[in-house]
């Protein structure tokens, strides 16, 4: 029986630790920003790294369900890779959050709006950027 869960319990462990650094990661930027408990509003940089946590643990029960239902009703090798992945995208996802606030990333990273017409004209609107999309713009 044993043998059949070891798998999803260390991504489980994992996950709980990866949850444990980014709640740590907040703990840090109170202290260097001066953002004392429970306020939640302070510099950009902070608001980042507490909205990233926030992201975080609210889609962490989510996964922790899926991947004990995918690991125990279909196959636990593929449930414990599957969530690995997600783990580290999400760690991904956290530090890149939390550099946009230091321009260290794109506060933007893919220009969805580029890909919408804007009515008042906006000089990034046109059909050589986007030949596909805009071409209804420019009419």
């Amino acid at each position: 029986m044993l043998d059949q869960i070891a798998l999803l319990a260390a991504v489980t462990v994992l996950g709980v630790l990866e949850q444990a650094y980014f709640a740590l990661q907040v703990i840090y930027a109170r202290r260097k920003y001066k953002v004392a408990p429970p306020g939640t509003a302070g510099p950009p940089e902070f608001e980042r790294i507490f909205r990233a946590q926030a992201n975080c643990s609210e889609y962490f029960p989510i996964f922790v369900s899926v991947l004990w239902v995918a690991g125990v009703f279909f196959q636990q090798a593929v449930a414990a890779v599957c969530g690995l992945l997600y783990l580290y995208a999400r760690y991904q996802y956290f530090q890149g959050y939390a550099l946009s606030a230091h321009g260290s990333w794109a506060a933007e990273p893919f220009p969805v709006s580029e890909f919408f017409c804007v009515a008042n004209g906006n000089p990034k609107q046109t059909t050589a950027a986007h030949p596909m999309v805009n071409s209804t713009c420019d009419r």
